[in-house]
């Protein structure tokens, strides 16, 4: 097929390469241009403008938030700039508010819209081995299907309305914050009690929390390793802020995801946003008075 892909972070990057060692025809079009040289190099054609990315069978999307998909896709004028025939595959982690408005904004000019969020970061991206949400039309999914296939390793369909996904993926965020933050405060619980992190959390990842999330981010914790960042800790908070305002917007109390919140943002405090959001493992340390390993 012939595609677009607009935004190449670490995610975007991953899952066009994916694509083009597939075999699709891939255009390649990022805000900083220097990041689409890798893949050009797998044979991806480089779009000096994003209208240009936007043409043939799909346009994919993976912008880092809501501002970015706003400048990109609506001020940015490259909905208007679509062909009708064309769908528009936005992978991106978005608000609810925001996901509302999208789908209004494709219907109303005739354009096909699906939302397919991921779990997984870019090494599992790299590995072609994704969970991706989908939400949409049916048929428009199925034309498309071969290119999600080259990108992940298991579809779930979240049903015809776009936002559905878009939901799945902030609530499934905010328990993996959960997750975290929990492995966070017990390590340092048996931490200032005299037990290694690390035997704590390797016992309990292969017992009762034998779980990919766990499993991943465990030895993050235990090591006190967050960098290179597998998810960016500034990502991290806007996500669970995403959160919230998803349960403010349907009057769901979600008093962790405030902890969580205030947890990540004492966190951003410290002055280093390029670690890992498992890096508030570390504030739940200073809070215990342990000292920096």
């Amino acid at each position: 097929m012939k595609v677009g892909f607009i935004g190449l972070g670490a995610m975007g990057s991953a899952m066009a390469s994916n694509l083009i060692s597939a075999g699709h025809a891939v255009t390649v079009w990022n805000r900083s241009p220097e990041a689409a040289e890798p893949l050009v190099s797998l044979g991806a054609k480089f779009a000096r403008t994003a209208d240009r990315a936007a043409q043939g069978d799909a346009v994919l999307s993976m912008l880092a938030n809501d501002q970015a998909v706003r400048d990109v896709m609506l001020d940015g004028g490259l909905l208007d700039a679509m062909d009708p025939g064309t769908v528009h595959v936005n992978h991106a982690t978005i608000s609810v508010a925001l996901a509302k408005e999208l789908a209004q904004a494709h219907a109303d000019r005739g354009l096909a819209y699906v939302a397919a969020p991921v779990f997984g970061r870019p090494d599992v991206a790299a590995a072609g081995k994704l969970n991706m949400l989908v939400a949409g039309n049916p048929g428009v999914i199925s034309r498309i299907r071969p290119l999600l296939d080259a990108m992940a390793a298991a579809i779930w369909p979240m049903g015809e309305e776009p936002t559905h996904a878009n939901v799945v993926k902030i609530a499934g965020n905010f328990m993996l914050g959960a997750a975290i933050e929990s492995m966070a405060e017990a390590g340092a619980l048996v931490e200032a009690h005299g037990v290694s992190p690390a035997d704590f959390l390797g016992m309990l990842t292969q017992t009762l929390f034998a779980a990919p999330a766990y499993k991943v981010y465990a030895p993050l914790i235990a090591g006190q390793r967050f960098k290179p960042a597998g998810f960016a800790l500034p990502l991290g908070y806007k996500d669970i802020s995403l959160a919230l305002a998803a349960g403010d917007a349907a009057r769901v109390p979600l008093p962790f995801a405030s902890v969580l919140r205030d947890s990540l943002l004492e966190t951003l405090a410290q002055g280093d946003p390029e670690v890992d959001w498992s890096a508030m493992s570390q504030t739940a340390r200073r809070r215990a008075n342990l000292t920096a390993t």
